[in-house]
């Protein structure tokens, strides 16, 4: 039957257990290894318990809100920005990255409408406002939207 009176150190472990309050000879009587007088010699304090003072946990806000793992974040671009492009040029995250346009090489992007568009463009974006799609299809262009996903930073 096991409990935890049965535990026993693994075989081979060679630190000894603690024998506690077994005389001054010991190196551990008399106090046995608590220190003299006090809370902490007398009973069992929490971890977390900092001595009658209001404790952190409580003094940070109540309602800390939440955070969705699974949010999905593009990053924007405004149709004002294409203007350095021209004339059926192909316009895709990889270009957006090399002008400089956007930081983040595997950035989702997002079309947005702000600004107005002086050229005929094929866009390809991972998501667009339908704003955006009006202005671009009626100067001519296109915009192709991407379902993948930019490819997962490897950790090696």
């Amino acid at each position: 039957m096991s409990g935890l009176h049965n535990l026993r150190s693994r075989a081979g472990n060679p630190r000894r257990r603690k024998r506690v309050g077994r005389g001054d000879g010991s190196n551990r009587g008399s106090y046995s290894g608590r220190g003299s007088k006090g809370q902490l010699q007398r009973g069992k304090v929490p971890l977390h318990f900092e001595g009658g003072q209001l404790p952190i946990i409580k003094r940070l806000p109540y309602m800390r809100g939440f955070t969705n793992r699974f949010r999905v974040s593009y990053t924007p671009v405004n149709l004002g920005a294409l203007n350095v492009f021209k004339d059926g040029d192909e316009v895709t995250p990889g270009i957006l990255h090399r002008r400089r346009i956007v930081r983040k090489p595997n950035s989702l992007i997002k079309l947005l409408g702000g600004g107005e568009i002086e050229s005929k463009l094929s866009i390809r974006v991972h998501a667009c406002s339908a704003s955006a799609r009006e202005k671009i299809e009626s100067f001519g262009g296109t915009v192709k939207i991407i379902e993948s996903a930019p490819p997962a930073e490897s950790s090696s």
